[in-house]
């Protein structure tokens, strides 16, 4: 099978951004080498602990990943450990983004925003081509079948897709592909799918799109019917969203 691209799609479409942050609040926090331990890159959803001496921490940061309802926000496992004893590219790019953080010059936020998107590129595709997150939409990438399905779900959301048509991405029997989707995932594809076209559908009320034109965008046969969905993910009417341009809502609690 041809390669796939598994990111770059995903990667598109939130705009993503760091700032400093002490230790306790970071939620990626790189360290140099110390004697034989490697230095090391620590990735969460959430703040990271990581004993270390403050005169050895690289870089401390909050990722800001453009909106909670970013699949890969979602998908990070408490703690995704990178090691950078082997990885020359990105201790450089840590370098690049520190500076730009220490002191700002013009262009500054857009230089660390983009900056960020190459460091988290290169972290999420280590993670997946390793295999080394077990369960979630990274697992379901790193799987060669699945991955396919995945892809096409986020470059193809519009399209009706049915469980036959991701099986066949997958080039497995639907019974398999279903069994091993909602094993490796964590969810079904169907909850999947309409999952990233709730998170895309709520982008583009935010910026003004009307209701009926954005559910008949993603695949729903009615207004009344996509609103209602639109509340059991997010809590909130998608009608509210054209009131609060560029506020993306998070998951319902």
């Amino acid at each position: 099978m041809d390669k796939i691209d598994r990111l770059s799609t995903l990667m598109s479409r939130f705009r993503l951004s760091a700032r400093p942050a002490p230790p306790g609040r970071a939620t990626l926090i790189a360290t140099r080498g110390v004697g034989e331990e490697p230095g090391r890159l620590y990735l969460g959803a959430r703040p990271v602990t990581v004993e270390v001496a403050p005169e050895d921490v690289l870089l401390a940061a909050t990722i800001d990943w453009g909106s909670e309802s970013n699949p890969l926000f979602l998908a990070l496992p408490d703690l995704m450990v990178h090691d950078l004893s082997r990885d020359e590219g990105t201790r450089q790019l840590l370098s690049l983004i520190d500076a730009e953080i220490r002191m700002p010059r013009c262009g500054a936020d857009s230089v660390v925003g983009r900056l960020t998107e190459v460091l988290l590129v290169r972290i999420l595709r280590g993670q997946i081509e390793a295999g080394s997150v077990e369960s979630g939409l990274l697992a379901g990438l790193s799987d060669p079948r699945l991955s396919r399905s995945i892809v096409a779900i986020h470059d193809r959301p519009e399209r009706l897709w049915t469980n036959d048509d991701l099986a066949r991405e997958a080039g497995l029997s639907l019974s398999r592909f279903v069994e091993l989707f909602q094993a490796r995932v964590g969810e079904t594809p169907a909850a999947y799918l309409r999952r990233w076209r709730l998170t895309l559908a709520s982008q583009d009320l935010a910026q003004g799109a009307r209701v009926e034109r954005v559910a008949h965008r993603y695949g729903f046969r009615s207004a009344e019917g996509f609103s209602r969905a639109f509340k059991r993910q997010f809590g909130r009417l998608p009608r509210s969203l054209r009131n609060a341009a560029g506020e993306l809502p998070g998951p319902a609690a």
